[in-house]
């Protein structure tokens, strides 16, 4: 085992990549690629200052993918043994000679692999070596400050503290080769508030939580801020109700902003593009948000959650500006779905890279006073999102605003609109975004969304 706790050192995983791609051309396969990768981590939760459950994972794998000329075939294994291995390739080798020939499939081109010199130390690997015990006592002090906040908070569904670890190695047969460390550790804390003394009686209760997430556990909120903002917000809750049935303009706090950022890039992803099941199609140069928003792509950023110096291809990443004053710069294509559309790959097979929406002057409580009288949505239900229409409709909870000033806590309503007319009618961005994801984005004030309540 290396001393970094894995059971494989980096160069084992080069070297059981670069097996596999010999292994590949002897069978014939005309050109192969191939990802080799370990992970473990633990996680404890408690639940009322008692230990709930604490968890052990360990996982590795390989995928082989060949091609036989524009045919393709995918394996996978979790068993590394030579004998497992060559069964793997043998296999996505048979696969392939009966799939039909595709003329989008194969490598991506050779002249965009990523180099030596293209793979800097993004700094994206720090473990965190703190035994069970201690990783107990974090989550119950992070629980206890929850408690902590008021008698109200009556019950908890627990708090829990995870850390992980992982590593990889990517290669294919235009002779890249490169791979890296990842940690991600995470605190969190979720408690209940209720006016009544009676923990079991469910009328007026309200659950609320928070959590941080970071590479490095030394940038982590102390475990007891997080469990009094989870307690503070469950007590902000009560006495939610609904509201009647309104068109007014809506705020998503910055936990839920980056899910529109979620939805818009999914939206313009190539997938959904060459199979015309998005909204957004023939949508670039065009004006898709306000000319407040600005997004730009940074895969190069020091400890973030979507840093990489390549996508799943291999091809080299880069910064660029995905919208620029609310104008469509660019596309999220992979090397396939950049030839089903005849165009270049963006670097993105795999998904995006740490996408962050340009900060507005104002933090969340300079919209919630710029909007004056409507919704502040702090958590969102179900998954009403038609990628092919744009049409939007979730359930959702946050607070009620009039003259500037949260008035009460609102519940069992639901948000409607459509996710072109959401995003040209955003009015401003906060600058309140978190840095616990690949995505970050400030609240957002949309200037108008359907609001049914009772």
């Amino acid at each position: 085992m290396s001393d970094q706790g894995f059971s494989f050192t980096q160069a084992q995983l080069a070297e059981i990549a670069t097996d596999i791609l010999k292994h590949a051309k002897q069978g014939g396969a005309s050109a192969c690629e191939t990802d080799v990768s370990e992970g473990f981590g633990q996680s404890v939760a408690v639940r009322r200052s008692e230990v709930d459950t604490i968890e052990y994972n360990r996982d590795k794998g390989v995928g082989v993918t060949v091609y036989l000329g524009q045919q393709r075939g995918y394996a996978s294994t979790s068993d590394f043994s030579k004998k497992a291995l060559q069964a793997t390739v043998d296999a996505a080798l048979s696969i392939a000679r009966f799939t039909a020939p595709d003329p989008c499939a194969g490598l991506a081109d050779a002249a965009l692999m990523a180099r030596a010199q293209d793979m800097p130390d993004l700094d994206l690997f720090h473990p965190w070596k703190i035994d069970i015990d201690t990783a107990i006592e974090l989550a119950r002090r992070c629980e206890d400050a929850a408690f902590a906040v008021s008698p109200k908070i009556r019950n908890s569904e627990g708090a829990n503290t995870s850390i992980q670890q992982s590593h990889f190695v990517s290669a294919n047969s235009h002779g890249f080769l490169g791979g890296y460390a990842t940690t991600r550790h995470g605190l969190s804390c979720s408690v209940i508030a209720g006016d009544s003394d009676d923990s079991d009686d469910s009328d007026g209760m309200q659950r609320e939580f928070w959590y941080d997430s970071r590479r490095d556990p030394a940038e982590l909120m102390a475990a007891e801020e997080i469990g009094r903002i989870a307690g503070e917000r469950a007590i902000a809750r009560l006495g939610a109700r609904q509201i009647r049935t309104c068109e007014v303009p809506v705020i998503f706090e910055a936990p839920l902003a980056v899910s529109l950022l979620g939805n818009f890039t999914q939206a313009v992803s190539g997938g959904s593009l060459y199979r015309k099941s998005s909204f957004l199609l023939d949508s670039l140069g065009q004006s898709v948000f306000s000319p407040v928003v600005s997004i730009s792509e940074r895969p190069h950023l020091k400890k973030a959650f979507g840093s990489s110096p390549f996508d799943s291809d291999g091809v080299a990443t880069r910064d660029r500006e995905v919208v620029i004053d609310g104008v469509l710069q660019g596309y999220f294509l992979s090397a396939y779905s950049a030839r089903k559309l005849g165009m270049q790959t963006t670097a993105n097979a795999g998904g995006s890279h740490n996408l962050r929406v340009k900060p507005g002057a104002q933090d969340l409580a300079g919209l919630i006073r710029q909007m004056d009288r409507g919704l502040l949505v702090t958590e969102l239900l179900g998954h009403g999102v038609n990628y092919v229409t744009g049409d939007y409709s979730r359930g959702a909870a946050g607070f009620w605003v009039e003259k500037g000033r949260i008035k009460h806590a609102v519940e069992e309503v639901t948000i409607a609109g459509n996710l072109r007319d959401m995003f040209r009618g955003i009015v401003a961005v906060g600058n309140d975004a978190l840095p616990r994801g690949a995505k970050m984005c400030g609240s957002l004030l949309i200037d108008n969304m359907k609001v049914a309540g009772r």
